[in-house]
């Protein structure tokens, strides 16, 4: 994809367990609180590529995209597109991480429009949609940022770190992408 402030998203690959692994590991206190609750070989080379080979086999159903949020060379986070929905709803979910050390320079709302134009013009969906507990006032930030509104607010919508948790629904439509 395009490159813009040194970021690109790459599709992620097997080959990108062991860099994904060093970066979980460094943000997992930081990522523990906004995540669900992970099998217990999640933080292992071996987890990390079961997650990634699940990611490939939902990408070639066409139902999820992974990718490596990359500066430069380097892996700094992920982004995706799951739950990927065609039909009469043409509909994914947006979620990402960035690397903590990372945050406060742009990098993930450029990933996010990155995503975005991928989905609306390469994988022509029709509506993006993303859930963001309410007390996650930077993702809200990058929401807005990259032209979602925000729906509503779902309570008790996601188990994250084992309870039930509120989340504010954005989304963006195709029209709204172009206008």
């Amino acid at each position: 994809m395009t490159i813009k402030q040194n970021i690109y998203l790459k599709p992620l690959e097997l080959a990108d367990a062991e860099a994904m692994l060093v970066l979980r590991l460094s943000n997992q206190a930081f990522l523990q609180p906004v995540e669900p609750v992970r099998p217990n070989n999640f933080l292992t080379l071996e987890g990390q590529q079961e997650h990634i080979a699940l990611g490939l086999q939902k990408q070639a159903e066409a139902a999820a995209y992974p990718f490596g949020i990359m500066l430069g060379q380097q892996l700094i986070g992920r982004m995706e597109l799951s739950n990927v929905i065609r039909g009469p709803l043409q509909n994914a979910n947006v979620g990402y991480f960035l690397d903590r050390a990372h945050q406060g320079n742009g990098y993930v709302s450029e990933a996010v429009r990155l995503v975005t134009a991928y989905a609306f013009e390469q994988l022509n969906l029709h509506r993006l949609q993303a859930g963001v507990m309410p007390r996650n006032t930077p993702s809200i930030r990058v929401l807005e940022r990259a032209g979602f509104r925000q729906e509503g607010l779902a309570l008790r919508y996601l188990q994250i770190n084992g309870v039930w948790e509120d989340h504010f629904l954005f989304a963006l439509t195709a029209e709204e992408y172009k206008s």
